[in-house]
């Protein structure tokens, strides 16, 4: 029986090996889309992804993130990729459930966990291979080495990964055959989810033609994927590459081939990614004179809370968030049970008072009223299910224990790429209510109070998690 190789070190970050120089190159992203719907497809990564990610939602977010944890897997030290790896595990082990077709799923499912990891070596073969330089046989032996040691680090048992490099191809084409499923995650992959999505903040000025761009995009890029998706595929499905996906996906490969030898390595390879804070919440200002708290909330509620972007909250959604924060934090594991506890809370709260029609979710409409409800009704209403989850949220970003939060602390928890640092700056002033350079437990929760039951936009806490 095929087993993994024993745990070796992670090289240095400095050291170049096979997997980190394909890995590493940008035209990878030729073929990252042909990787998520191989996964996809698959039954179990299909369920867990319906119930508890948040691609929907915040597509670019979640490519983040599985860019700093792929940077982290094969590109950081010994130490780094097992603080990754660990991280994973927890998550991993929240992740279970029965889909629509009462099967039983679990992210912990080693021979899932196996498809997933063996998917990524395939598709680093398969880039070199629709750009007509394929790897040698000895190549892809050493390549695979490598992948493995990654996957033991993971904790991947060998029974379940195909033995070396030569048995891949014959395991992929089975699970093609034997597993895989054309259901409506895969689908809405390919035709649905670059039509919704919203335009990266990176993307600046052109953001304005976003919806025309993103519909070009998206039908350019199904075309791409469809057409490079194995030949067991196409078998199974029915689908198939067509004289203009074959002609796309040549083109787009060997002249990103070609263009990249010509370029420098700092545009030929990426730099390692890192993961940013959600977006901040931008809130609609209320008339002069009127209730500020159902714009703000309403904005809350589908930027923050829904964070699966299916219009409804439930505990999955409020992980997610968890997931987030704790990503950044880099916390222990029993700090981080005790921040997805405190969060669990909540949301046992808002399922009682807001679950109008028990559908076991939280629409935005029942969000909204519930709230207002609440804290109009009882002034302790927050004490029961907010208060505690933002104290565990101060108590995880506190790392040194002091009972404040430094600016470093500060911006660790609430920045990112995607925040200015002059709204960083401004954040921690308005929470600085005594202005001595620091937030106090106090103080923190405070400005969440506030956020919640200002009716006005003139105090500290309205401004919180951004700006319109």
């Amino acid at each position: 029986m095929p087993s993994v190789p024993s745990v070796t070190p992670a090289a240095s970050p400095g050291v170049e090996t096979l997997l980190r120089r394909t890995l590493g190159e940008r035209r990878i992203g030729l073929v990252a889309w042909r990787l998520l719907v191989l996964q996809i497809a698959h039954p179990v990564v299909a369920a867990g992804m319906d119930r508890y990610s948040t691609y929907r939602a915040h597509p670019w977010r979640r490519i983040e993130h599985t860019m700093e944890s792929g940077s982290r897997l094969f590109f950081a030290g010994p130490e780094e990729r097992r603080l990754e790896v660990a991280r994973l595990q927890r998550t991993h082990r929240r992740i279970h459930g029965t889909d629509a077709a009462g099967r039983a799923y679990s992210a912990e499912d080693p021979e899932v966990r196996g498809w997933v990891m063996v998917t990524l070596y395939e598709s680093m073969t398969a880039m070199r291979e629709l750009s007509g330089d394929p790897l040698s046989p000895a190549e892809r032996d050493v390549l695979y080495a490598e992948f493995l040691d990654v996957c033991a680090a993971l904790g991947i048992p060998g029974e379940v990964l195909p033995a070396g490099a030569a048995d891949v191809p014959a395991y992929v084409e089975r699970t093609v055959r034997e597993v895989l499923e054309y259901g409506p995650e895969v689908r809405h992959m390919l035709h649905g989810l670059l039509r919704e999505a919203p335009a990266p903040r990176r993307l600046a000025r052109p953001a304005l033609a976003w919806p025309l761009l993103r519909v070009v995009i998206a039908r350019a890029l199904a075309a791409l994927t469809v057409s490079d998706l194995p030949p067991a595929w196409h078998e199974k499905f029915g689908t198939s590459r067509g004289p203009g996906g074959a002609a796309l996906s040549w083109t787009l490969h060997h002249g990103l081939r070609h263009a990249m030898r010509l370029a420098p390595d700092r545009v030929r390879y990426r730099r390692r990614s890192v993961s940013g804070a959600p977006a901040p919440v931008v809130v609609p200002r209320a008339r002069i004179g009127g209730d500020c708290r159902p714009a703000r909330l309403e904005a809350f509620f589908r930027q923050v809370l829904d964070q699966t972007g299916n219009g409804r909250v439930d505990s999955a959604d409020l992980q997610a968030m968890v997931h987030t924060v704790c990503w950044r934090l880099e916390l222990p594991a029993e700090r981080e049970d005790e921040v997805y506890a405190a969060f669990e809370g909540w949301w046992r709260q808002l399922r009682e008072a807001a679950d109008a029609d028990g559908d076991g979710g939280v629409d935005c409409r029942e969000f909204v009223s519930a709230m207002l409800a609440g804290v109009d009704r009882d002034p302790a209403y927050l004490e029961n299910g907010l208060v505690p989850a933002v104290r565990a949220l101060f108590r995880a970003a506190d790392a040194d224990g002091s009972g404040c939060l430094g600016a470093d602390e500060y911006r660790l928890l609430f920045g990112g790429p995607r925040v200015h640092p002059a709204e960083l700056n401004d954040g921690f002033r308005e929470m600085d209510a005594d202005g001595d350079g620091r937030v106090e437990e106090a103080e923190f929760v405070a400005a969440f109070r506030e956020f919640f039951t200002a009716r006005t936009d003139s105090t500290a806490g309205a401004g919180l998690l951004g700006r319109a």
